[in-house]
This record gives C-alpha cells, sequence and structure tokens, in this order.
C-alpha cells in the first residue's frame, strides 16, 4: 500500500521530523508553535470557527481566493505549544496551496510525521479535527 502524497511544503516538513528522534520530535513542535503567525486584523475568536476537539482553545479561519487558493490563519494561546505547534505544520504546509491539494491531504496526515510517538492521541485527534474542519470550509 502506497503512502498518500503529502503537499510539498507538508512533505517536507515530515520527512525534517520523521529524520529525528520522538524526543527531538516533540521539540521541533515546539519550535513550530514559535513560528505560528498572529491572524491578520480583522480577524478576531468572534470571526474565527473555534475548534473544540482540540485540548487547548483554538481558533481557525480560512480563506479561498478567487485563484483557488487556501488561506489559513490559526490562533491559540502562547502557552498551548504542542496545538499552535500542530497549527503552524498545517500553516506552513498549507497556507497558499491550490484548493484541490487541501482536499488531496491524507485525514491522517500527522501519521507521516511520526508524531504518534511525540505527542498523545487526544493532541492527534485535535490536528485532525483542524484538517477536517480546514476542508469543510473549503467544500463550502
Amino acid at each position: 500500500m502506497s503512502t498518500p502524497v503529502l503537499a510539498p511544503r507538508l512533505a517536507e516538513l515530515a520527512e525534517e521530523f520523521t529524520e529525528v528522534s520522538p524526543a527531538d520530535r516533540l521539540q521541533l513542535l515546539v519550535e513550530l508553535a514559535g513560528e505560528l503567525p498572529e491572524p491578520p486584523p480583522p480577524l478576531t475568536h468572534d470571526s474565527m470557527q473555534r475548534v473544540p476537539e482540540c485540548q487547548s482553545p483554538l481558533y481557525l479561519a480560512v480563506e479561498v481566493t478567487e485563484d483557488s487558493r487556501v488561506h489559513l490563519h490559526f490562533d491559540a494561546p502562547p502557552e498551548a505549544l504542542t496545538t499552535r505547534g500542530l497549527a503552524a505544520i498545517l500553516h506552513t504546509g498549507l497556507d497558499g496551496e491550490p484548493v484541490a491539494i487541501v482536499l488531496g491531504t491524507p485525514d491522517d496526515f500527522y501519521l507521516q510525521f511520526g508524531l504518534a510517538e511525540a505527542v498523545s492521541p487526544l493532541r492527534l485527534r485535535g490536528a485532525a479535527a483542524m484538517l477536517a474542519r480546514i476542508k469543510r470550509t473549503v467544500r463550502g
């Protein structure tokens, strides 16, 4: 059985994660958390979707441009490092990608990152929920 294809930047990130030990994967996730951009004004929690499946409060806004590119905006508390890191993976890997690439992203994309060995199943369910909400919004 072949591994589902990831968007190029998502695949690059997955490779970075799988090249290091599980403990170092957690460190990479924390580093990515610090790189998650703040949502631009006028986006606020009131105008973003809450992802209730995430352990920490996470808000998401998805935009699809006229040229069918997907833009993602996330907001989570600074202390929610794992949640922010998972959101940063999706932002880095999928922001600006065409709709078809985003919709083709495997629901269990995080398995290709080796994250099951580094974070709890509850956190991974949150990552899957983020992607599911992104896809649902993109489909309209």
